[in-house]
C-alpha cells in the first residue's frame, strides 16, 4: 500500500492524476451542455422535468456529486502540488511568455494554468452554492411540485452581475481546456507524432463547443430575454 502511495503521488502519478481526473470532468461538461440547451426551449417544463429527475435519484446523484467533488479536489490538489514542483525546479519564469510555435504547445493558456485553474474553481463553489443550493422557487407541473430552476436561471441571468461573470468565467475555463485537454493525453502517454495533431484538434473543438455554449446562454438571455 505504501509502495502504491509512493507512485501515485510521485511527479509522473500526480500528472496522470490531473490528466484523467481532468478528462472525466469534461466529460462531465459535456454532459452538463447538453441538459442546459433546455434553457432554449421556451417551455419551462421541459428544463424543470429533467432537473426533477435528476434530484428524484436521491442517493444516486449524491453519490455521483459526491464523486465528481473527488475528480475535482484530486484535479485541483495535484495540479497545484505539479505547479509548485515545477516553481521549485525552475524558480525563474521564461525570459519570454506566448505561443512558441510548433513543435512546442507553450502557449498563454500552458503559462496560466494554475491561475486560470483558481478563477475556475472560484466560479464552481459559486456556482453550486448559487444555483443548486440557493432559493428556488417551485412549480406544479402536471400536479407534480417541484423546483422551479428554469425560471431562477433566466432571472439570474438576467442581472448583469450574474451574467457577465458566468460569462467570464466560463471564457478562462476556455483558456483552461485549450492546454489541459493536450495536456491530459501528454501525461497519461496517449501522444505519439502520428495523432498529436489530432488530438490537439480535438482539444479545439471541445473547447470551442463547451465555451460557446455556456457563454452563449447568459448573453443570449440578458441581452434578448432568452425564450421565456
Amino acid at each position: 500500500m505504501t509502495d502504491f502511495s509512493t507512485k501515485i503521488w510521485s511527479s509522473v502519478g500526480k500528472k496522470v492524476l490531473m490528466g484523467l481526473t481532468g478528462l472525466l470532468l469534461v466529460s462531465f461538461l459535456c454532459v452538463h451542455l447538453l441538459g442546459n440547451l433546455m434553457l432554449f426551449s421556451s417551455h419551462a417544463e421541459h428544463y424543470n422535468k429533467y432537473a426533477h429527475f435528476l434530484l428524484s435519484l436521491g442517493e444516486l446523484i449524491i453519490a455521483v456529486e459526491l464523486i465528481l467533488v473527488l475528480f475535482f479536489l484530486t484535479h485541483i490538489v495535484s495540479g497545484i502540488s505539479v505547479w509548485l514542483t515545477n516553481r521549485k525546479v525552475r524558480p525563474v519564469s521564461y525570459a519570454k511568455s506566448g505561443n512558441a510555435g510548433a513543435p512546442s504547445r507553450k502557449t498563454i493558456s500552458s503559462l496560466t494554468m494554475i491561475y486560470t485553474g483558481i478563477v475556475v474553481l472560484v466560479f464552481a463553489v459559486l456556482h453550486v452554492k448559487g444555483f443548486k443550493y440557493g432559493d428556488v422557487p417551485e412549480v406544479n407541473v402536471g400536479g407534480v411540485i417541484m423546483k422551479d430552476f428554469y425560471n431562477m436561471v433566466y432571472d439570474a441571468f438576467a442581472q448583469p452581475v450574474y451574467a457577465f461573470p458566468y460569462a467570464a468565467a466560463v471564457l478562462l475555463l476556455g483558456f483552461h481546456l485549450r492546454h489541459g485537454f493536450w495536456s491530459a493525453f501528454q501525461s497519461l502517454g496517449i501522444n505519439h507524432p502520428r495523432y498529436n495533431g489530432f488530438i490537439y484538434a480535438v482539444g479545439w473543438i471541445i473547447t470551442i463547443v463547451l465555451g460557446t455554449g455556456f457563454i452563449i446562454i447568459p448573453l443570449w438571455i440578458y441581452f434578448t430575454g432568452g425564450a421565456r
